[in-house]
């Protein structure tokens, strides 16, 4: 079962990164789409090719919690900051944006209504994240969506 988590205890990473991508995008449409797709191109990268499972995954992920920031953590004029790691098999995704008065409620999210038009990217990422939660930014207002993946590396040129 997937599990949302809030406490600063429990998200904290054990293993040092073995890898590390990280990036500042502007807060719109394009920016979210930029880094869906450099979150992709790392991911092939490390070895978890295009249409694999792994990256399809975190891919769709980092398209909704980057969408939300853009949609829900925006302030002009403020970016919104992209991290994805990988360490002994678990590939992670942060979002951090400026806006820490608007939190997701971990948990179950609900799952909205058929002619309701959106509503449904944590629903999303909590279906396809081993784990996700919401914690305040260190350091400054806002906040970081972070979710989890456990992934099968495949060694470039063999998928």
């Amino acid at each position: 079962m997937n599990e949302a988590i809030t406490s600063p205890g429990k998200m904290v990473e054990t293993r040092a990164p073995e890898r590390e991508f990280a990036m500042r995008f502007t807060a719109t449409p394009r920016g979210a789409r930029l880094s869906r797709r450099l979150v992709s191109l790392r991911l092939h990268e490390w070895g978890h090719p295009w249409a694999s499972d792994t990256n399809d995954t975190l891919s769709l992920i980092a398209a909704e919690l980057t969408a939300n920031a853009v949609r829900h953590g925006r302030v002009p004029g403020r970016d919104f900051h992209v991290r994805l790691t990988e360490a002994g098999g678990t590939l992670r995704i942060e979002v951090t944006d400026i806006r820490g008065e608007r939190c997701p409620s971990p948990g179950d999210p609900r799952e909205p209504a058929c002619d309701e038009e959106s509503g449904r990217g944590l629903l999303l990422v909590s279906r396809l994240a081993g784990r996700w939660g919401v914690l305040p930014r260190t350091g400054a207002p806002g906040k970081t969506v972070w979710a989890e993946v456990y992934g099968e590396q495949i060694p470039p040129g063999t998928a």
